[in-house]
């Protein structure tokens, strides 16, 4: 054997091998989270099985669960976008992670598109179940993939933006209760499961402008209406992923 075939060779991965690493590991630390289990799948789940099984909302004409299936696909997007990043990211600055994190060799820019790398392969997971579920359910969806999956990436976009200016700006504690708080008033107020149409003229026109509105309403309109592109809904989602990755950008503070 000869000699320095054991010689150390200091150095960093090469980039693309430590951002595929460290997706992997967000997300393994994601699926073990209990809490963010909630969030993200069993919630979903029990609303889409509980409002398709039991009339208790009026949505309409056809199958309730044509409209509800959209509508827990866009919920199901901002839990993990939104709620469960602004949580996991909020202890993760609060502890020190963060801080230590960004010392390592792996960029500061770097670790967030892994962060959003491991949204991106949490959602695949959350809209290949609850597609499952809603087939079973007897839902039938119309329109194309390419509208349904571009109204998806600029929801996650949109999302990940607020839920990281939120995790970067709040306590831990604030970020809870108040990534908690806006789940619940946008699992309400969204069009997820109350069509926008039940609320006054004047609070339709607001509620319409939110990022769950818009990919909610947009997704309903290709999967159940069978129309095109929305154009109208992902402009709003486009200048919310805009505005939330920027001001993410601008505030977001590491320690």
């Amino acid at each position: 054997m000869s000699a320095g075939t054991y010689t150390p060779r200091p150095g960093a991965a090469p980039l693309p091998r430590m951002i595929a690493a460290q997706t992997a590991l967000e997300t393994r630390m994601l699926l073990r989270n209990g809490e963010q289990l909630l969030l993200t799948v069993i919630i979903p789940t029990l609303l889409l099985v509980l409002f398709s099984a039991v009339d208790i909302v009026d949505t309409g004409s056809g199958a309730s669960v044509d409209f509800l299936a959209p509508g827990i696909l866009a919920l199901a997007v901002a839990s993990t976008a939104f709620t469960g990043q602004a949580i996991a990211t909020g202890f993760e600055r609060r502890y020190g992670v963060l801080k230590r994190l960004g010392a390592s060799p792996l960029p500061r820019w770097a670790l967030m598109t892994a962060k959003t790398l491991s949204v991106l392969v949490t959602e695949v997971l959350q809209v290949l179940l609850l597609t499952a579920i809603a087939l079973a359910l007897g839902w039938s969806p119309q329109g194309g993939p390419l509208s349904v999956l571009l109204l998806l990436v600029l929801g996650t976009a949109a999302f990940s933006g607020l839920g990281l200016l939120m995790a970067g700006t709040l306590k831990a504690e604030a970020t809870l209760a108040a990534a908690n708080l806006v789940f619940l008033l946008l699992l309400v107020g969204g069009g997820v499961i109350v069509p926008l149409d039940k609320f006054p003229d004047a609070v339709q026109s607001v509620l319409g402008l939110l990022p769950v509105s818009a990919l909610s309403e947009g997704l309903r309109d290709v999967l159940q209406h069978g129309a095109s592109m929305p154009w109208g809904q992902a402009g709003i989602l486009a200048v919310w992923a805009v505005l939330g990755l920027g001001a993410a950008a601008r505030f977001f503070r590491w320690e």
